[in-house]
């Protein structure tokens, strides 16, 4: 019996050391901004409220939004697009779960060309897709950047007919997030 209570404890060491030595990073500090450009206006705004975590093992990432977080220069545009729009009190969160395609290795700074493959949640609307962007390792933190379009058709955000010249039919959306290894 001790031979068996000291096997299955020396298991679950080994296990909690495989967990422990996983490479976790954890958002440190988010910003994604959106911009929309019409000939009669420009509409932008930005969001630092963002959560993420990669794990550089399994190649794993998640993000999550608060989308009510998006801060407009018009406190109007805010009210239509969390109302009228996003309808965030039905949707209050954007995520993307997925895979980094490429290695991360930690040991070796620069700039890296990443691309990640997942599903992407807007507006209750679930699409698979990939994004493309850079990772910059630098003292064992990672920023990754992305630059990407949104078409509001894919994710059913319906623009009235009286300001559909004023809201572009794709937006371009940019991500910073900055991780450090979990503690």
């Amino acid at each position: 019996m001790k031979v068996l209570t000291f096997l299955g404890l020396l298991i679950f060491t080994a296990q909690l050391k495989t967990l422990h030595a996983q490479k976790v990073m954890i958002s440190k500090s988010s910003e994604i901004s959106f911009f929309s450009k019409t000939p009669l206006r420009d509409i932008e705004a930005e969001n630092k409220a963002a959560s993420s975590l990669i794990n550089l093992d399994t190649k794993d990432i998640a993000i999550k939004i608060p989308v009510k977080s998006f801060v407009f220069p018009n406190k109007l545009m805010q009210e239509h697009f969390n109302e009228n729009y996003l309808e965030t009190e039905k949707f209050p969160f954007s995520t993307f779960r997925g895979k980094i395609n490429e290695s991360l290795d930690l040991e070796q700074e620069g700039k890296f060309n990443v691309s990640a493959t997942g599903k992407i949640t807007l507006h209750g609307v679930d699409r698979n897709q990939t994004f493309k962007g850079t990772a910059t390792i630098k003292e064992k933190k990672i920023t990754l950047d992305c630059v990407f379009e949104v078409s509001l058709a894919d994710y059913k955000i319906d623009i009235p007919k009286i300001v559909f010249e004023e809201i572009a039919e794709k937006v371009k959306v940019t991500f910073k997030i900055n991780y450090e290894g979990k503690k």
